[in-house]
């Protein structure tokens, strides 16, 4: 059995050691393990701890309980913030994505397991790993602008690199995609049925733990395994989404004879009009940044605008607080948004910066 070395964050982080391998299992079951600030507290301490440790030398981040890794950040606490003090709000991004940045820059292995639910934050304590291992079950998504807000935690840095414009489908519309799709645009490397989970879990030390990676599939054996996922057709989505606006992406999408085309212009127009706006343009400007600290850097510029953003109160309560799922946006129509609102979302603010090395985090 490990050896626990700290229960840390009031329990609901588990941090443990098991021979070369440092452990992070992250407990709060009830949320799906949502993140709140002592339990990305908790888990960068353990990272910095480790990372100038000799004796551990790989890490492996995993979520407690059946329903999922992490199903994201706690979006609750932050419309609390928004409408009280929104500096705890912006304290807990600072936190999460200084952690999101220690992940992708570790020197020693990393590997997460993104089984199951693994949204929004959750994608940022496991999409930046080293070695990132999804299951049967793994459903991985961005739903942001659902809520008013835009993909982060480096989200619009991995959805920019998404093969034939994906990134910025999953990005606009929210949907989650299986394991395969996950691997084919890079948001995951490895594949392991249930028992090979297991199997990583169980792994003595870091050399079983490499070497069961080294073995595992790629996103044709997720899609045997899964063959009601098989090879979607996205044949689609470049020449829908390769638009400069979310009005051409649209009219893209209803003109496109395939009825998923239809089905995401849909969804689409039931998000926030300046968040779709907003993110579609955070995007295009990822793709162009040199790393992933500079897209995090201008991801923090937005979630504090966004914060403040009428959208933002308003989709979490209808969200997850009324849970009527319908939220009164403001604007309720693209014609309405205002591009000079959307400008500066962009622009440098004191206090709105969060000042991360762009030189320092390459990712190619």
């Amino acid at each position: 059995m490990p050896a626990v070395n700290d229960a840390g964050a009031d329990g609901l982080v588990r941090i443990e050691r098991r021979a070369d391998l440092g452990l992070i299992t992250l407990t709060r079951v009830q949320a799906i393990n949502a993140l709140n600030m002592p339990m990305v507290t908790a888990v960068d301490a353990a990272l910095r701890s480790w990372a100038t440790d000799s004796s551990v030398t790989a890490v492996v981040i995993d979520g407690e309980g059946e329903r999922g890794l992490c199903a994201g950040a706690d979006v609750k606490f932050m419309r609390e913030a928004a409408r009280t003090d929104p500096e705890p709000a912006r304290a807990f991004w600072r936190a999460e994505y200084r952690m999101n940045a220690l992940i992708a820059g570790y020197a020693k292995p990393v590997c997460s397991l993104m089984h199951g639910i693994v949204l929004g934050g959750g994608v940022g304590i496991s999409a930046h790993a080293s070695h990132r291992v999804v299951t049967d079950n793994s459903s991985v998504g961005m739903p942001e602008t659902g809520i008013g807000m835009i993909p982060d935690v480096g989200g619009t840095w991995l959805l920019s690199r998404g093969e034939h414009e994906l990134g910025t489908h999953l990005g606009l519309t929210g949907v989650s995609i299986g394991p395969a799709d996950a691997i084919r645009h890079g948001l995951a490397d490895h594949y392991l049925p249930p028992a090979g989970l297991t199997a990583i879990r169980e792994a003595a030390d870091a050399a079983t733990l490499l070497g069961l990676l080294a073995d595992s599939g790629r996103a044709e054996d997720a899609a045997a395994a899964r063959p009601a996922e098989g090879q979607p057709d996205w044949s689609w989505v470049r020449p829908c989404y390769s638009g400069d606006s979310i009005e051409e992406i649209l009219r893209r999408l209803r003109s496109h004879p395939a009825p998923a085309a239809g089905q995401a212009a849909d969804t689409i127009e039931s998000k926030s009009p300046s968040a779709t706006v907003v993110t579609l343009r955070a995007l295009r400007e990822a793709a162009r940044l040199p790393s992933l600290a500079a897209a995090l850097n201008q991801e923090y510029r937005l979630v504090c605008r966004r914060l403040a953003d009428h959208d933002f109160s308003e989709g979490v309560r209808a969200q997850l607080v009324d849970k009527d799922r319908r939220p009164r946006w403001q604007p309720a129509s693209l014609a309405d948004v205002d591009s000079a609102a959307v400008d500066s979302h962009f622009a440098p603010r004191p206090g709105d910066e969060l000042g991360l090395d762009p030189g320092v985090i390459k990712l190619g």
